[in-house]
């Protein structure tokens, strides 16, 4: 039988089919602080709306993990594999998501700020509507992804894009230079020339000179 631990009457709607991290989950709802999730199997868990500010999910397997709407600020996911999670609206404020998968991940009206991404493959992840604020792209996969609408506020946009890239409505300021991959081509853009073929794909971003050029 599950208690109501002490996270204000919050369970998770389905606990992950791993046996130790399901033990894991519910001694942590004993307890005060963020959950220590180092290295284990919350994959296939509903964490929705849950709050893990300050939690430890490095090298953590979230794959297909719910987090819609939940708290991830200053929480280390360096490594974490989120394939297919669904992080829709989640607060991933100074959250460290370096090295991180988050291929077909779903991030749609997520706050990404003062985030870290780098080295992060984001490769078909949703991103509509998401809030990108002084956050760290450098080297981040976005091919085939989809950046609809999102808002960037001076970010590091060194970023990998391709022809399936979607960017409509997508708006704000950026630094580059991105990668733009064209078949078995690649060539790096940036400034006036990075912000015209955003321009081209219904993308209405700024590029700033990098800082200290």
């Amino acid at each position: 039988m599950m208690s109501s631990g002490t996270r204000n009457g919050w369970l998770p709607s389905r606990f992950p089919p791993d046996k130790a991290a399901a033990q894991r989950l519910q001694e942590w709802l004993e307890e005060e602080g963020g959950l220590d999730a180092v290295g284990i199997d919350l994959s296939g868990a509903d964490l929705s709306h849950g709050n893990f500010s300050e939690s430890w999910l490095t090298d953590a397997r979230l794959v297909n993990t719910k987090l819609v709407g939940a708290d991830l600020y200053r929480s280390d996911a360096q490594g974490a594999d989120f394939t297919g999670a669904d992080l829709t609206r989640c607060s991933l404020v100074r959250t460290n998501m370096d090295n991180a998968i988050l291929v077909n991940a779903v991030l749609d009206g997520a706050e990404l700020i003062k985030a870290s991404l780098c080295d992060v493959d984001a490769s078909g992840a949703s991103c509509c509507g998401t809030k990108f604020a002084d956050t760290f792209l450098i080297n981040t996969n976005f091919r085939n992804a989809d950046l609809r609408d999102a808002v960037f506020e001076e970010n590091s946009f060194e970023v990998l894009l391709d022809e399936k890239t979607r960017l409509e409505g997508a708006s704000g300021t950026v630094f580059g230079p991105a990668i733009i991959i064209e078949g078995q081509t690649s060539r790096e853009l940036s400034g006036e020339t990075l912000e015209q073929w955003i321009h081209s794909r219904g993308g209405n971003l700024r590029v700033l000179t990098p800082r200290g050029a």
